[in-house]
């Protein structure tokens, strides 16, 4: 079995690689939103209202950080729309980025090509961190100046770092690799860098602070640091944080860390997991790493089968379970693979271990400050008479439709040369894309042109829910 500690470098590369920026339908929740004492700001990091649901996700963070969750989830249930998935995403980020967080969609376990408990073990052990740390060496300084010469015969680049402290400086002879790393990470004189001196792996930590007056302008990315003190070599205790899956993947598999590539890595034996749990209490035994519980978030929880719901019963009880948090839009309905009615959808057994969330509808109000939110989130200029008749659609539609038109409003407002989008841009996709509602009726009006149509079957009240 491989060790663990040959994957921290690797799973690090790895997330470096596919990280990468985009305007997602959560992607303006920066966190719950609380104050110190855990009171929730009407709006901050991005959530707005549900002032009683985030205090008490603020209640379950600090039962989280003090470790007194085990064995208990928390399932957030209201109406579509309501900020059950933000709720969580917030509890996510105010646990900060080493903490593991996979969201899984409660009809996603049945498409996979593995067995329903298996994808769940796997959903669980990715949620699941292991904050390994160890000791380096590492050269740290501020980069004075970078030569760099290329050999006009055979093309081989050489060079040599000027590296200082405030106490000392001193030259260092650069490889190619080191090269390479230099010119990828665009490093240049007045920069903070980290050398490790056993792979050689150069870290860019922030600009020096003695150069911040060099330059007009700066980034909002661009961080300031002090110049280091004392010795250019240095020991320095690194923390890696990975997952259990991760190192589970590593080790069920002969083309090791690159078997994180393959994306369908099929079922793991059971043997290769007890010899990874052996071998993480052994280094947690001796100081060398702790366990970190994560979030696993499993939304449209109605959705599992009464087979997922005796495994996640057992699964509560394990000692190294992450923080599960469910989410649910359903009422009283049956579960799945049975015939019995159920709050929720889901077993009285599982919701007797379940901390209860509930979400209530946005007024007009906190429509409209969530519809600005977005707006600036998608870098959207609107005027006020525009947003407010969103805010009108959202209130007689749903927030999700009335926040989709605000991206395609841009383009129509693009299109006619408009610095801004206004109400006739609005106006025009209304008309061009149909809500739910609309299109009920729709289908209602003309229900003789198309096939296999009864509209005797459904109720006039189900039209209206879905």
């Amino acid at each position: 079995m491989a060790s663990l500690e040959g994957i921290q470098s690797k799973t690090q590369e790895i997330r470096d690689l596919t990280r990468m920026e985009r305007t997602g339908a959560q992607s303006h929740i920066r966190g719950l939103g609380l104050d110190d004492s855990l009171e929730p700001r009407k709006i901050s990091q991005g959530m707005v209202g549900q002032i009683e649901a985030r205090r008490a996700a603020g209640i379950i963070m600090k039962m989280i950080t003090q470790g007194k969750i085990a064995g208990r989830a928390i399932l957030i249930g209201g109406q579509p729309g309501t900020g059950k998935t933000a709720i969580a995403l917030g509890m996510a980020k105010s646990l900060g980025e080493d903490v593991p967080f996979t969201m899984l969609a409660g009809s996603e376990i049945f498409s996979l090509e593995m067995s329903k408990t298996e994808a769940l073990i796997q959903a669980f052990r990715k949620s699941i961190g292991v904050r390994i740390r160890e000791e380096a060496e590492i050269i740290e300084g501020e980069v004075l100046e970078i030569e760099i010469d290329k050999s006009v015969q055979s093309g081989a680049k050489s060079g040599k770092i000027t590296l200082k402290t405030t106490d000392m400086e001193a030259i260092y002879d650069l490889g190619q690799k080191m090269i390479e790393s230099i010119q990828k990470e665009k490093i240049q004189a007045g920069d903070i860098i980290t050398i490790d001196k056993a792979s050689g792996k150069i870290s860019k930590l922030g600009r020096s602070i003695a150069r911040s007056g060099d330059y007009d302008t700066v980034g909002s990315s661009s961080r300031f640091v002090q110049c280091p003190e004392g010795e250019l070599h240095k020991r320095k205790e690194v923390v890696h944080t990975v997952t259990l899956h991760e190192v589970d993947v590593i080790n069920s598999r002969t083309q090791g860390f690159m078997a994180l590539f393959a994306g369908d890595i099929g079922e793991i034996k059971q043997e290769v997991r007890d010899q990874i749990d052996t071998k993480v209490s052994e280094w947690r035994e001796e100081g060398r790493a702790e366990i970190v519980p994560g979030v696993l978030f499993i939304d449209e929880v109605h959705m599992l089968d009464i087979e997922c719901f005796s495994y996640l019963n057992r699964a509560l009880e394990s000692e190294s379970a992450p923080i599960v948090i469910m989410a649910t839009n359903r009422g009283m309905t049956k579960i799945r693979g049975t015939n019995y009615m159920a709050p929720h959808g889901i077993p009285l057994d599982l919701l007797d271990r379940l901390l209860i969330i509930q979400t209530t509808p946005y007024n007009e109000k906190e429509t409209q400050q969530i519809l600005q939110i977005r707006c600036q989130e998608e870098d959207v200029e609107i005027s006020d008479k525009a947003l407010k008749l969103l805010t009108k659609i959202g209130m007689e539609t749903s927030l999700r439709y009335s926040i989709h038109l605000i991206t395609t409003a841009n383009l129509v407002a693009i299109k006619r040369k408009s610095p801004e989008v206004d109400v006739e841009d609005v106006r025009r996709v209304y008309g061009l894309f149909i809500d739910i509602k609309r299109s009920s009726k729709f289908l209602q009006d003309y229900q003789s042109e198309f096939l296999f149509y009864e509209a005797d079957d459904i109720d006039d009240k189900d039209v209206e829910m879905a």
